[in-house]
């Protein structure tokens, strides 16, 4: 069964293509909901987390406020490199637990990673592929400010916390651009499955 990993930076639109991929019958692995899950209390990465940034990040119902942690790490990378050494080794674990569970299932035709840091978390040696996902910077910047209800700053620090469209770019076997409408983005990836550009 192939293992797709499919990236590309913060608003670039990978939930598109993934939506693309899963009309072809493949699983989806979010790492994002991952990520979101592993974090919610008495689950693995919580008590690692306060410990490293203390309860401030706490909302009322002493779950973690991933906006008060957002401002945090996008503001300091050595304390965005400190959450994502944290939580990378338990999303890791998870997303390989699903691959284990589902790689026999001969009704899926794949499984695609969707993950923004599949290159920073080593997760591209576990895909046969990665397909990266490109979009222009302002559109971007439209899609998180929309997206998570932040400013332009705020958005633009997210951008700057990632990996560069040109190094990124190097680790590509495909190359999606998303920055028009859902029907070219469906074209493309029609196009490179039933041509098998992989």
């Amino acid at each position: 069964m192939m293992i797709i990993g499919l990236t590309g930076n913060t608003g670039s639109g990978k939930s598109i293509v993934a939506k693309c991929l899963q009309q072809h019958n493949m699983l989806i692995i979010d790492s994002d909901e991952i990520a979101h899950e592993i974090i919610k209390k008495n689950n693995p990465a919580y008590s690692e987390i306060i410990m490293i940034f203390g309860e401030s990040i706490l909302d009322n119902n002493h779950e973690i406020d991933r906006k008060k942690l957002g401002n945090i790490v996008f503001s300091d990378k050595g304390k965005l490199d400190k959450l994502t050494k944290c939580t990378h080794k338990h999303i890791i674990v998870s997303i390989k637990n699903i691959i284990d569970h589902n790689k026999s299932n001969k009704n899926l035709k794949g499984i695609v990673i969707d993950a923004p840091l599949l290159i920073e978390a080593g997760l591209d040696k576990v895909v046969d592929v990665v397909w990266v996902v490109y979009s222009d910077i302002q559109t971007r910047i439209d899609r998180i400010i929309q997206r998570d209800n932040i400013t332009e700053e705020q958005a633009q620090k997210r951008i700057n916390s990632q990996m560069k469209w040109e190094e990124l770019s190097k680790h590509a076997d495909v190359i999606i651009v998303n920055d028009t409408t859902f029907e070219n983005v469906e074209s493309q990836v029609n196009r490179i499955l039933s041509n098998k550009i992989l």
